[in-house]
């Protein structure tokens, strides 16, 4: 039984579900490709927001196919690309004991402290 290698390139679409491209060698062992989160810096803002995921072979893929997907209208001027795996976050569901020990440390608020008369501009 002979193997074929079917070369893809970025933007080609495959058989296998969500448009993603067939990467495997044999139609036994398909793969998908990783899960990424996109993160786009906008123009006027200063930090990254979270606008969407997709499905990328590597980093290099998936920052080509978010800046093609997320910033059409070029509206973007900074890319970020995590790999779903590698994030990990805490649970809503236990938010008030996660932040529970902050509110302890009254010296964290600015109201603790006595200010000189002399300091007028803070």
């Amino acid at each position: 039984m002979k193997q074929y290698i079917i070369k893809q390139y970025y933007g080609d679409y495959g058989e296998g579900k969500n448009g993603a491209a067939d990467i495997s060698t044999s139609g036994s062992s398909k793969q998908e490709w990783p899960l990424w989160e996109v993160f786009i810096r906008s123009k006027q803002g200063l930090d990254h927001k979270h606008v969407g995921s997709l499905h990328a072979a590597d980093a290099q893929m998936a920052i080509e196919n978010a800046r093609d997907v997320y910033t059409r209208r070029n509206e973007g001027i900074s890319i970020w690309v995590v790999e779903s795996k590698h994030i990990h976050a805490s649970n809503p569901d236990e938010a008030d004991a996660l932040y529970d020990p902050a509110n302890d440390k009254a010296y964290r608020h600015p109201t603790f402290y006595d200010l000189p008369d002399e300091l007028t501009h803070i």
